[in-house]
């Protein structure tokens, strides 16, 4: 591509000056239309170098969009070869060596939270495909969605620290109209990325409540945070913060694009903001919510 690109710009700087030594001809040899020559030519050059901009344009976003694609399925790749590497250890280490119960259930637990790990990246790669369709219509039903945040919570707190890291304040018993496996996915990526993105055992703070008609729901961290620039990047597909080389979070770059194209399909929207006195807020907000 950058190649392409290259040869793009030598064509467009040849074709250009082409389009003058033309034009100066005209001129030396009609000089009495040389005015309309001269008029002709500019709004030619103009509607010329337009669609080289544009086309230039397209090739780069057609390279970073490849950038991406190919960053994403270096990250799916160690996403998966890493859980089941530990998996298949765990599981050798249980049928050559003579452990005691508590060993084997110590060994069966990790294995079963790799599992885990396994089974959401391919929920999220299957619902990011699907949601690609426009036609495809998220099955809504009515169920507890504070039982669901609980749950959520619950599990990525054992898997994620032994100490209290998770802070949970939600509001009982509120019901919501929506696809329950979508919005199980919407709470997931968000709390796991704050977890993801702060430092070692660090407070994810995790509320839902009624503000006036609306249902709202945060997800709040203390890590590094999202520069302004980033903020609105975050939630295109395959984006992931920070540099490529130099990143040392896992991840694939659809979690937040999931969760911005599901929470579209309910009509409700998602803000990210500052944290004080440092790190991320996530707020959802479900408008005009009746329970």
């Amino acid at each position: 591509m950058k190649r392409a690109l290259i040869w793009f710009y030598v064509l467009a700087f040849y074709a250009i000056c082409q389009l003058f030594a033309w034009g100066y001809m005209f001129i030396k040899y009609v000089p009495d239309r040389k005015g309309m020559i001269i008029g002709e030519g500019m709004i030619f050059i103009f509607i010329f170098i337009l669609g080289i901009i544009r086309l230039k344009n397209h090739l780069e976003k057609e390279r970073n969009n490849s950038q991406q694609q190919n960053n994403f399925l270096l990250s799916v790749t160690h996403e998966l070869k890493s859980p089941l590497a530990s998996v298949k250890l765990y599981l050798q280490t249980i049928l050559k060596r003579d452990l005691d119960r508590e060993q084997q259930k110590a060994f069966l637990s990790n294995s079963l939270k790799d599992i885990e790990r396994l089974d959401y990246l391919v929920e999220n790669v299957l619902l990011a495909t699907k949601l690609e369709n426009r036609s495809f219509n998220l099955p809504k039903e009515d169920f507890d969605f504070s039982t669901l945040i609980e749950d959520v919570t619950d599990r990525l707190q054992k898997n994620a620290c032994k100490t209290e890291m998770i802070k949970v304040d939600i509001e009982p018993n509120i019901t919501l109209h929506a696809d329950r496996f979508a919005i199980t996915n919407v709470v997931n990526n968000l709390v796991e990325n704050a977890i993801k993105y702060s430092p070692p055992c660090a407070t994810v703070d995790v509320r839902m409540f009624k503000r006036e008609k609306d249902l709202v729901f945060t997800v709040a961290d203390h890590g590094q945070g999202i520069a302004d620039n980033e903020k609105k990047l975050i939630f295109n597909k395959f984006y992931r913060v920070g540099n490529e080389s130099t990143r040392k979070t896992k991840g694939t770059g659809l979690g937040l694009y999931i969760v911005k194209t599901v929470l579209q399909r309910h009509n409700a929207t998602i803000k990210v903001k500052d944290n004080q006195p440092s790190g991320s807020v996530f707020e959802v907000i479900f408008e005009n919510y009746a329970s």
